[in-house]
């Protein structure tokens, strides 16, 4: 029912309170064509995605890497590596806030140590995106970090055993068993961190409002930008239609060709 109204309210002017009035049919998805706000918005949103998923990934194997060794204690770094699943969004775009403060911040602290001058973290066009996208993958890495641990567990002790009988050092095993026997696992992980990037709202509301210069502008920020700061509520439901295109036709593409490379045992 929301998605058909969604459909219905793209294709009418509304009044200020939100009711249908004027029928508009494709205007509003003609005028995003062609809008540099949108266009914008759209492009901020896949850099978003190309710094967020790769690094959620990357950090998940790492950390599962580490959580997965026979080592005294483990357990101890294996909760402390999944602590992020409880935090909220809300909650992480605060303390990131604090972390970037240009004078008190520790981040900049850090930095200052090795000599290297202080970074506007918030208000540079440069680093803002960035650091909206630092938050996202210290949260999910949390979850990414669980997912991929478990597929590690779940692959046979006799394919290491093997290996270890013809020579293969901690590496070789790795790369040869252990990255091939997990692919499963990654590309659950693609699909679901590629949705959550590409709707990512809280860290953007709360560290920047799209700012500075629309440089964060994520494409669901403009939606909520559209909807309720300028009233246009079928401009907005067009937006939003749009990106559902878009998730749509990129899960299709993933499921079609990247899952071709997933190896299921």
């Amino acid at each position: 029912i929301p998605l058909i109204r969604s459909i219905i309210l793209s294709l009418y002017a509304t009044n200020p309170i939100g009711q249908m009035t004027n029928f508009v049919g494709l205007k509003y998805y003609a005028r995003l064509l062609t809008s540099e706000v949108y266009q914008n918005s759209l492009l901020v949103t896949l850099k978003f995605v190309l710094y967020t998923v790769p690094g959620v990934i990357i950090v998940g194997l790492i950390l599962s890497t580490l959580a997965n060794l026979r080592i005294r204690g483990i357990t101890v770094y294996r909760i402390a590596f999944a602590l992020t699943i409880s935090i909220s969004g809300a909650t992480a775009a605060l303390l990131f806030m604090f972390l970037y403060h240009p004078l008190l911040g520790h981040f900049n602290y850090l930095l200052g140590l090795v000599g290297i001058d202080p970074i506007p973290w918030l208000t540079s066009t440069r680093w803002a995106l960035l650091a909206v996208a630092i938050p996202r993958i210290w949260l999910q890495a949390g979850f990414a970090t669980v997912l991929l641990l478990a597929g590690m567990q779940g692959i046979s002790e006799e394919y290491y055993e093997a290996a270890k009988i013809d020579g293969a050092g901690f590496w070789h095993s790795w790369r040869s068993i252990t990255v091939p026997l997990l692919t499963p696992s990654p590309f659950f992980l693609l699909v679901v961190t590629t949705l959550n990037a590409f709707q990512t709202f809280t860290e953007v509301n709360v560290l920047t409002k799209g700012g500075p210069v629309d440089s964060t502008q994520v494409v669901v920020h403009e939606i909520y930008r559209s909807f309720y700061f300028n009233g246009q509520y079928g401009l907005a439901s067009a937006q939003a239609l749009i990106l559902f295109l878009i998730i749509l036709g990129l899960t299709i593409l993933q499921f079609t060709v990247v899952e071709k490379r997933v190896h299921y045992t």
